[in-house]
């Protein structure tokens, strides 16, 4: 008898731990994205996410990626239809008008909008919104406290700091918005010279961009470009100057040369999201705002930032960050 019991405790053991990783939920998870895997930066980050509720919740998963061709883009959401998608991710620069109409189409799917806000008729579209106004303040409090530190090798009197964005889009746009405000917040007189490089998968012109900014004096670039961007790190190191990553850590990319990266956290979110599914308490149709008090957007600092900035530097940067988060300090969004 005991036996029995025993072994009857340990199945509803079981059966707990599949309800609470949601083994059970028998969920088909897309994630559908407009450019391509391989960044090590927005994309890849998304796909961490959906890689770890693959594992977690035992669901189904599978990524489409577009590469910024927009004649894939209403094959890719046809695709994760006839898969049979319960949830479906989709990063929609490029094809917002076409979600609004699949969404209107299959209002039994569960639409999740990351990085801009998409509204459809119904009203069933949940946009995932970073303030990445809150962590583009941070990165240029870092530029601008590395353009005023001499002390820092390869840093000049001038103080002028840079950006290269992978095209001039109003998230971009906000990116750069926030950067301005961070470095003017800590020197009104800091001069930030900004690049468009028209693509988001072109190392080459990445680096070409960021030379043309450190030969018109800036110690450090950040990189909002995706694929891109990999050539402003790389030209940071060439030149002996210093660079800021973007959406992923990338720190650890060009080792002394990349001071932190901005965070965009987007598989955390991707993950966040599909949790709340799960538990019951995702609201289908609104706007979910991550920022730095909740951890969606965040400077990475660790040993390849510490081994660049002074310990200083280090705890006037996290004061500022906490005063952000508190409501000491104000970051403006960019109205556009």
């Amino acid at each position: 008898m005991k036996r029995t019991v025993s072994v009857f405790a340990l199945i509803l053991v079981l059966l707990v731990g599949l309800s609470l990783t949601g083994a059970a939920t028998g969920h088909r998870v897309a994630y559908i994205i407009n450019g391509g895997l391989g960044d090590q930066s927005f994309y890849d980050s998304g796909q961490r996410g959906i890689e770890r509720i693959a594992e977690d919740f035992e669901v189904k998963t599978t990524t489409i990626e577009c590469n910024f061709d927009p004649a894939k883009y209403p094959q890719a959401l046809q695709s994760a239809i006839q898969w049979n998608a319960d949830v479906i991710f989709v990063i929609s620069y490029g094809f917002e008008d076409l979600l609004k109409q699949y969404a209107d189409m299959y209002p039994d799917k569960k639409f999740i909008n990351i990085d801009t806000v998409v509204e459809n008729s119904a009203d069933t579209i949940t946009s995932v919104d970073f303030i990445e106004e809150e962590g583009a303040f941070m990165a240029g409090v870092v530029a601008a406290l590395v353009t005023n530190d001499t002390s820092l090798e390869g840093v000049n009197p001038e103080m002028v700091i840079g950006a290269v964005g992978g095209d001039e889009d109003p998230v971009i746009k906000a990116f750069i918005y926030g950067y301005e405000q961070g470095a003017h917040y800590i020197d009104p007189e800091v001069k930030v010279e900004t690049i468009y490089a028209g693509t988001w998968t072109d190392p080459v012109k990445g680096k070409q961009a960021a030379k043309q900014l450190y030969s018109k004096g800036a110690d450090i670039v950040f990189q909002i470009a995706s694929l891109t961007g990999a050539g402003v790190l790389e030209a940071a190191a060439e030149e002996g100057k210093y660079a800021i990553g973007v959406d992923s850590n990338q720190n650890g990319l060009q080792p002394g040369h990349v001071v932190t990266s901005d965070l965009k956290n987007v598989g955390d979110a991707i993950y966040d999201v599909y949790q709340s599914i799960v538990d019951g308490t995702f609201e289908q149709g609104k706007v979910l705002e991550y920022g730095l008090a909740n951890g969606g957007v965040g400077l990475a600092i660790d040993e390849y930032t510490e081994e660049i900035l002074p310990e200083e530097t280090l705890n006037k940067i996290r004061e500022i960050q906490d005063k952000v988060i508190n409501g000491e300090i104000e970051v403006k969004r960019y109205q556009g």
